[in-house]
């Protein structure tokens, strides 16, 4: 009985050790395998799809920024409308297309679409029309680099928004990060390299794990365009302002050293500066990019599937994947690192809503002082005083990450803002007494975006109007044009002999 017993045993051992080698050996075929190329990637190729058929994992997981699912306490990947979240930003944003219609990022894949239906491009019907200059597509696509390869870059930035919308049908994509011989990361976007040469560095010394952030650093960064450059032909060429810092104050000193605005606010009549999304210049600021975690650690973590280990591309936050993000570093309890995440998110939040509506106050008790006849030597430190708290308070917000990236720098920034703000306000105070008004202007209603809207003289009704028949009639043509021409793209697949 003990001899049957003994052989029972063994005989299943021995099918439970062959079946062990049996998958390796499997998963030693499949990796083998995993990667066999179906087709020769050539050039700048924007088509995803096209790509997908060599990397069908990284394809599959990309597709996953449709979706918009994901909430956390205060950002989502769905659509969000900011401005009913927050009406006093038509305020701040009078004169500026931000004003007409702001909403919270979706993922990657909804890019080239966002832009599109979104109020601040306009409705321009033929080429060559709109207010917006073809600039505004350069993080949208790979298109972008195929385009600027075949026309050049100053000849791309010296366009009309309108103008390639036949030409850019493709949202951000591989080919955006990864030169298709080798696949290394690469740098597609020449603002960056420009930035690195104006610090005095060379951005092809970058480690590969510091290019897993300056990928990202092409586009989610603070830029500004340049009009004025005789050796740009007129472009409005893409520049970030890094040459003497990132930092808030750093960027402010260069951008008053030139003088530069990106609008003259129509009511205080104030130079004003738009931050965009300085995401990696705040990351570089803190604890994790100090400890040399990159962007693509916690928004593109590895994962296994199939037995294959590999980078995942539902590139989003990784509150909505701690498991992999943040797990692989921290041993805390999913729920106390989310917590942890919050509370931070909420001090930087209650904050900087509160400064937000101090700012504008204070323009609209400016558009007072004009009205009674301030002279501009008397609105000058005022103007700054606007200027200076608004930019470092859209710095702090306009990256969504801040809070988390670094809560200690993003809070200094808020918190100089507002200290920055008071100190204006009562310097308006004190104008406004000196011009005979001694009692508080009057304020419009802060809860109503509409009313605001009408207040700073928009027409959002005539403006939807305009963009729902630019949406109905012009780009259904561009997308027509767009798949036409790329339908005489050949793609040649590689021999299986």
């Amino acid at each position: 009985m003990k001899n049957w017993i003994l052989f029972i045993i063994t005989a299943v051992l021995v099918f439970l050790l062959a079946m062990l080698a049996y998958s390796i050996m499997d998963r030693r075929t499949e990796a083998r395998f995993a990667y066999e190329p179906k087709v020769d990637i050539n050039g700048i190729e924007p088509r995803d799809s096209i790509w997908g058929l060599n990397f069908p994992r990284q394809y599959q997981s990309y597709m996953k920024t449709q979706d918009t699912s994901f909430h956390s306490m205060y950002n989502t990947s769905g659509h969000i409308a900011v401005l009913e979240e927050d009406p006093e930003l038509v305020i701040l944003w009078a004169g500026y297309g931000f004003s007409k219609e702001y909403n919270q990022p979706k993922g990657h894949a909804h890019a080239v679409n966002d832009i599109r239906n979104i109020l601040r491009t306009g409705a321009p019907m033929e080429p060559g029309e709109g207010p917006m200059p073809s600039t505004c597509w350069t993080c949208k696509s790979p298109d972008v680099p195929r385009l600027m390869k075949e026309i050049g870059v100053t000849e791309f930035y010296s366009k009309k928004w309108s103008d390639f919308g036949s030409e850019i049908i493709n949202p951000i994509g591989c080919a955006d990060c990864h030169n298709p011989e080798t696949l290394n990361l690469t740098i597609t976007r020449p603002a960056l390299i420009e930035a690195f040469e104006a610090m005095g560095k060379d951005i092809n010394a970058a480690s590969h794990q510091e290019m897993r952030s300056l990928v990202c650093a092409q586009c989610h960064v603070e830029y500004y365009f340049v009009k004025d450059n005789p050796e740009k032909k007129g472009a409005q060429y893409l520049t970030f302002p890094w040459k003497d810092g990132m930092d808030a104050q750093s960027v402010e000193a260069y951008y008053d050293k030139l003088e530069f605005a990106d609008w003259v606010h129509p009511i205080s009549k104030t130079p004003m500066l738009k931050a965009q999304h300085p995401d990696y210049e705040l990351y570089s600021l803190g604890v994790h990019a100090k400890r040399g975690v990159s962007c693509a650690d916690c928004h593109m973590p590895y994962k296994t599937e199939g037995g294959q280990k590999f980078t995942d591309h539902h590139i989003g936050s990784p509150l909505s994947n701690v498991e992999n993000s943040c797990f692989v570093c921290h041993r805390e309890k999913k729920e106390d690192l989310i917590t942890d995440v919050y509370e931070r998110q909420r001090l930087i939040k209650e904050g900087s809503q509160k400064l937000m509506r101090l700012i504008a106050k204070a323009h609209i008790e400016a558009g007072k002082a004009w009205e009674l006849g301030a002279k501009q030597e008397q609105m000058d430190e005022i103007q700054q005083g606007i200027r200076h708290a608004q930019w470092r308070w859209d710095y702090a917000v306009a990256s969504h990450g801040a809070a988390f990236h670094a809560p200690l720098p993003t809070s200094s920034i808020v918190t100089s803002a507002t200290s920055i703000i008071e100190e204006t306000r009562i310097k308006l105070a004190r104008l406004l007494a000196d011009l005979g008004h001694n009692k508080p202007v009057e304020m419009p209603d802060f809860e109503d975006t509409e009313a605001l809207q009408a207040y700073i003289g928009l027409d959002i009704e005539k403006e939807n109007a305009a963009k729902e028949e630019f949406l109905e009639e012009v780009v259904p043509q561009w997308l027509k044009e767009g798949k036409q021409r790329e339908e005489g793209y050949s793609v040649e697949m590689v021999s299986t002999e």
